[in-house]
């Protein structure tokens, strides 16, 4: 780990979330401002040493100008002269001269080095260094979009969970007030302890989600300056120090040939040239601003007043739900472990590849037959191509190189496919350093908790399925207008969107794929027709997620009229384009004012819905957008002549922005009277009993349930069999028979086999005791007798003629005593 984190000396007492947030914002500003300046430095030292060279090459080209003029000039003067009486001294003049030429070319040859072979990788240089930051800021920008969401996220569970444990305070103290009294207020007392118990396991929820996003606002806030931070620089800096090393190594190469008087200057800028270091230039870089680069401090726990708990919770009710989730999230953490090792390979991989693509250049200088071994500067210049022995192996594999323009061509394919990897794989080891955080503390809390079976968890919170009466609406629940049926029905919200949701709230937030996986059809329908009917399918909290899920989406698309009024499509989807997030949500905030009240209450139920369902995105892998994909078309409609692919996307961006902003856009609860989406739900108070009665009420239940079979059975065989009968007020009974076009009654052998066949041909089993056979056939021939028309029914006295006990599963009637 690098060396230039240093942590911030704790402060006395707990620092205020928004200023620790609001410091965090500041830095992350400060953070894109310097990494901005380092492009500007970079730029600018790259394009100072152009203009360097191409200064040098210029003055390189008048020296070498003026030597061969020099030269020239003193040749002819000696071949006018004669040989003078020395000719050791002429010779060395000769000498001298002779190497005034060759300096003169060398120079010539620097001239010409520094003009074009070094400034053109320069120029080039300069361009992917431009072309990477941009990038870089980009991934930076959403990496720290990620960490500001994260500590929004972390606001918002400390908000709710101070609100909940604020009502939880306040309903106990109503408890202990209503103790106080006198005798006369038990029902009071034991309707405010089952308040109590509701808030406080509201209070437990909303705490526990405070303490996972604090593991995770945390563990983004460790990951993100102590490891991103130092990629991005690196992704930032990529082959910037290689092509500055190849050019200068190029240049001093050139120069040692040319001077070997300098060759003690020469050696000293190439140990520092030597001295390139990517690593170290970060280091300090990071060092010279740890202001800005320090790790801020650690969000500490802040719990209300009065809260003792500080750890995540899995006790009583909840444990199945968090050993659910803890299985859930093991599961995840370890697909994500795996997927993001596997983008680490890829982006060393990408990484050696955008290196050999920079290092892939005309910068090697070609050998000099004039030089020799004693006289030569050994400079050793690193090269990236392994592959690659000798000089004349180099030369033999220059023919066979490609283009220039096509190797920058692939260069960019490369530069491109590294900042992908980049990104890859700091958003998947970010969101596996969060989930890590969750599952850890879930994993304690697991363990801490005492094992309990099916039997204690319902003693202490006995979920009674009730059966509720179908309710027959006017209007149409599926298919018709949504605010007719409101109005109709009275229900503020659609019992399928608020049955749905509650369902989704308690069992499916954290399941993946939710909304975006299908659920089975024949499920769906089931639940719609259901529904239809005026029952709850979903009331007992069982069922299938994505059945429920897709039973929401069918109700919002089956509409007659879209959610959203399709005359105000247009104008929202012009407004979903402004920039300014502030200006924009005003704007959808005056089109949707506009709604009716009802529209506009469900709407604001069902967007925070979705807000929360969001924020779980690390665990089901729905964010904003991917809910948009799959609401945006049963949300909205544009006109009949309007493109549906083309509309699409911005229908998608529209609601994902709603979704984001939904608090800004969607009027309050004191703007508008209505429910409110709660994130913290439990099963309703009239479906919760303490254990108490558990037992009695499991027994009554069973006595209801058979009961209802027993009527059931019997209604069903009144309604399969030919034969019914009634009960007089007197207690008498009255037997039903069918008669036949003539008018002559059915035996009840026949009746009986009628009644059997029926009963196979539906599946449906039918008991016919033989004694209640024998009773008909005696009221049958009674009835032949008379020689008249047959009556409609028969009634006989219980007096007069008992009939034997009708068993159970008898056909068509049973006995019941006189009232």
């Amino acid at each position: 780990m690098t060396s230039h984190v240093k942590l911030r000396k704790e402060r006395v007492g707990a620092v205020d979330y928004d200023t620790q947030i609001k410091e965090v914002r500041c830095q992350l500003v400060d953070q894109l401002k310097v990494l901005d300046l380092q492009l500007e430095q970079k730029s600018q030292q790259l394009q100072d040493l152009t203009d360097y060279l191409r200064r040098r090459s210029e003055i390189e080209g008048e020296y070498a100008r003026s030597l061969d003029k020099l030269a020239e000039r003193f040749t002819s003067k000696i071949k006018r002269k004669e040989p003078g009486s020395g000719q050791s001294v002429a010779q060395c003049w000769l000498v001298l001269l002779a190497q005034t030429r060759q300096e003169s070319k060398d120079h010539s040859g620097v001239s010409d080095s520094c003009s074009t072979t070094l400034t053109q990788p320069l120029t080039h240089c300069l361009e992917i260094t431009q072309r990477l930051a941009k990038r870089t800021k980009d991934v930076c920008s959403q990496l720290q979009d990620g960490l500001l969401k994260v500590t929004t996220e972390l606001q918002t569970a400390w908000r709710t969970y101070y609100q909940y444990h604020s009502e939880y305070e306040s309903a106990e103290g109503k408890l202990k007030e209503a103790e106080k009294q006198k005798q006369g207020a038990s029902k009071k007392i034991e309707k405010r302890q089952c308040k109590v118990l509701e808030i406080q396991l509201k209070c437990t929820k909303a705490r526990n989600d405070y303490l996972l996003n604090l593991a995770a606002a945390n563990a983004s806030m460790n990951k993100y300056y102590l490891q991103d931070l130092s990629s991005l620089m690196d992704c930032s800096d990529i082959g910037y120090h290689l092509s500055l090393s190849r050019v200068l190594h190029s240049y001093l190469s050139s120069r040692s040939r040319a001077q070997q008087n300098l060759s003690g200057g020469l050696q000293q800028l190439h140990t520092a040239v030597s001295g390139l270091d990517q690593i170290q230039d970060r280091d300090n870089l990071l060092q010279t601003h740890t202001n800005t680069f320090c790790l801020p401090l650690r969000f500490h726990y802040q719990p209300h007043e009065g809260d003792q708990v500080c750890e995540v919770s899995a006790e009583q009710e909840i444990r199945c739900e968090m050993e659910t989730r803890f299985q859930q999230l093991q599961s995840k953490l370890t697909g994500f472990t795996q997927e993001t090792e596997e983008a680490g390979k890829k982006l060393h991989a990408a990484r050696s590849a955008l290196l050999e693509g920079i290092g892939d250049d005309d910068l090697d200088p070609p050998p000099s037959s004039n030089q020799t071994q004693g006289s030569q500067v050994h400079l050793q210049i690193p090269s990236q191509s392994q592959g690659q022995g000798g000089s004349s192996e180099s030369l033999a594999s220059t023919s066979s190189r490609p283009s220039l323009a096509r190797r920058r061509a692939n260069l960019q394919e490369t530069e491109a496919l590294y900042c992908a990897n980049v990104k890859e794989y700091l958003c998947k080891s970010s969101l596996v350093s969060k989930l890590q955080a969750k599952h850890d503390l879930l994993k304690v809390a697991v363990e801490k908790a005492e094992p309990t079976n099916g039997h204690q968890t319902r003693k202490l919170l006995h979920v009674r399925s009730k059966s509720q009466p179908s309710v027959q609406y006017t209007h149409k629940l599926f298919t018709g207008d949504m605010l007719s049926f409101i109005q109709a029905s009275g229900q503020e919200i659609p019992v399928v969107v608020e049955s749905c949701i509650r369902f989704i709230n308690l069992n499916g937030l954290h399941h993946e794929g939710i909304f975006r996986v299908p659920g089975s059809q024949g499920k769906v329908n089931s639940l719609r027709d259901a529904f239809e009917r005026g029952e709850d399918p979903v009331a007992d909290s069982r069922g299938d997620l994505d059945s429920v899920a897709g039973v929401l989406k069918l109700y919002f698309r089956s509409l007659e009229n879209p959610l959203f009024p399709q005359d105000s499509t247009a104008q929202l989807l012009e407004y979903a384009q402004i920039d300014n997030e502030t200006e924009r949500a005003a704007k959808l905030k005056s089109v949707i004012s506009s709604y009716p009240p009802p529209v506009s209450t469900v709407m604001r139920y069902l967007f925070a819905f979705l807000h929360h369902v969001s924020q779980y995105s690390d665990e089901n892998m729905m964010q904003p957008y991917n809910l948009a994909v799959c609401f945006g078309p049963s949300l909205l409609r544009g006109a009949q002549d309007d493109d549906v692919v083309t509309l699409q996307p911005q229908i998608n961006s529209l609601v994902k922005s709603i979704i984001l902003q939904h608090e800004s856009i969607f009027p309050s609860l004191a703007e508008l009277q209505g429910p409110v989406y709660e994130k913290c739900m439990t099963l309703q108070q009239d479906d919760c009993e303490e254990g108490e009665g558990d037992s009695e009420h499991h027994s009554k239940e069973e006595s209801e349930s058979k009961g209802e079979r027993s009527r059931a059975n019997s209604s069903c065989s009144s309604r399969q069999s030919p034969v019914g009968g009634t009960v007089t007020p007197g207690g008498k009974f009255t037997l039903q028979f069918p008669i036949t076009p003539q008018g002559w009654p059915l035996s009840p052998g026949y009746i009986s086999k009628e009644a059997q066949d029926l009963s196979s041909s539906e599946d449906i089993t039918v008991q016919v005791d033989e004694e209640v056979c024998r009773q008909m056939d005696s009221v049958f021939k009674e009835l032949l007798s008379r020689q008249s028309l047959p009556p409609s029914s028969v009634t006989s006295s219980p007096s007069s003629h008992p009939p034997p006990q009708q068993k159970k599963g008898g056909i068509g009637w049973r006995r019941e005593k006189p009232v």
